[in-house]
Formats: structure tokens, sequence, C-alpha cells
């Protein structure tokens, strides 16, 4: 349920960041930057709290082990220090 949930959040956001709205939109926020670039700044990050979520509750456990014990540098490194 969890990855549907965070699934539907990208698709979500994938959806919003199709913004029509506020192409011919002047407004400034803050005085200085223009409507469109704050919206598009906070859908950033709002995907890279998206993102960390997905890491936190749908990663795989053990993908991280399985990943070092392939890599041959490791396991030399890791012989070395044994002996």
């Amino acid at each position: 349920m969890r990855s549907f949930c965070i699934w539907f959040l990208v698709a979500g956001l994938l959806v919003l960041h199709q913004d029509n709205w506020f192409w011919t939109d002047s407004t400034l926020v803050f005085g200085f930057m223009p409507v469109g670039l704050l919206y598009h700044a906070v859908i950033s990050f709002a995907a890279a709290c998206l993102w960390f979520a997905a890491i936190l509750l749908i990663w795989p456990s053990g993908v991280d082990q399985a990943a070092s014990s392939d890599d041959p540098s490791q396991n030399k490194n890791q012989e070395a220090a044994e002996t």
C-alpha cells in the first residue's frame, strides 16, 4: 500500500509540473521572484521530499549489502584487513 501511495504522489507531481496557468502571470513574489519560478521551486522541493520518503518507506532491504559484495575492490580490501 505504501508503494502505491508513493507512486500516486509521483504521478500527481508529474501532473502538477505541467503548469500552464502561470505562463502569462507577471506577478512578483517577495518583490523579485516571478510566481512561475516560485511554483517550480516548490514543486522541486516537494519532489525531493517525496523521493526521500520513497527511500525511507519503500526502498528494498538488502540491496546495499548485495551491491557491495559484488564489487571486487571491496573484496580485496576486506581480505587485506582480515590478514
